[in-house]
């Protein structure tokens, strides 16, 4: 019988830590919590979680330091909690390298089917990984090209001019959507569905975000146009220079 997905949840509130644990347990997760962030961030980088939930405001370290020094050796999902009205926290979480947010307080529920979308793709992931040495043959065939970015699929690498590019989760993601439909415009409510597995929100930066995120680390086209093109009221576009 396989072991059940691990989550970590560091936050310092102790029944929230419960009921996350009760309901993600529910839900056939195996959940482990850590109240402050030394001991939270020294958790997670010693075992391979599938996932983690963060809290901005933590005792000691706040929690994007936690992410700064959590993303220098792992890619682990992260979903960070962050304090209803502070848009700020939120826009820096993900330019951090956060995989989605979530507002407190919140509903319970509405975090564990948040949980779920981020798992779902660390799934994909997971199945890539044998594959993520180096592109063999299998993977040349399915790499994905427009201009001077490549995508392999099968190992969810990137490349830009034949340097490798280190991207998130949701950022490869996002990515890999743009580029299947190079050439045509996609709404910010169907990134929103593809990539974080939800309904876009009023308000919502959470695709703008990865999309800055993305244009920051594949950087301009062939020709130093922008890549990732941004149509008015429409959605985001991959643009292709070559034909």
């Amino acid at each position: 019988m396989a072991d059940p997905p691990q989550i970590l949840v560091i936050d310092d509130d102790a029944e929230l830590c419960e009921l996350l644990a009760e309901l993600l347990g529910q839900e056939g997760y195996a959940v482990e919590s850590a109240r402050d962030a030394i001991s939270g961030l020294a958790r997670a980088q010693e075992k391979p979680f599938t996932l983690v939930v963060l809290d901005v405001m933590l005792p000691g370290l706040n929690g994007f330091e936690v992410l700064t020094r959590l993303r220098q050796s792992s890619r682990v999902p992260v979903l960070m909690l962050t304090a209803r009205g502070e848009d700020v926290d939120r826009i820096v979480g993900l330019e951090m390298g956060a995989d989605d947010y979530l507002p407190k307080p919140f509903n319970p529920r509405e975090l564990v089917a948040r949980v779920r979308a981020l798992h779902r793709r660390a799934s994909h992931v997971g199945h890539a990984g044998a594959a993520a040495a180096g592109p063999g043959a299998a993977e040349a065939q399915s790499v994905l090209t427009v201009d001077d970015l490549e995508v392999f699929p099968a190992a969810r690498r990137v490349r830009v001019r034949g340097e490798e590019v280190r991207l998130t989760t949701a950022e490869y993601d996002l990515l890999e959507v743009l580029v299947r439909q190079a050439g045509t415009v996609v709404s910010r409510e169907d990134l929103a569905r593809r990539v974080l597995g939800r309904r876009l929100a009023a308000y919502d930066r959470g695709i703008d975000m990865h999309v800055s995120n993305l244009r920051r680390k594949i950087g301009p086209g062939p020709s130093g146009g922008e890549r990732i093109k941004t149509v008015r009221n429409a959605g985001y576009i991959l643009a292709r220079e070559r034909p």
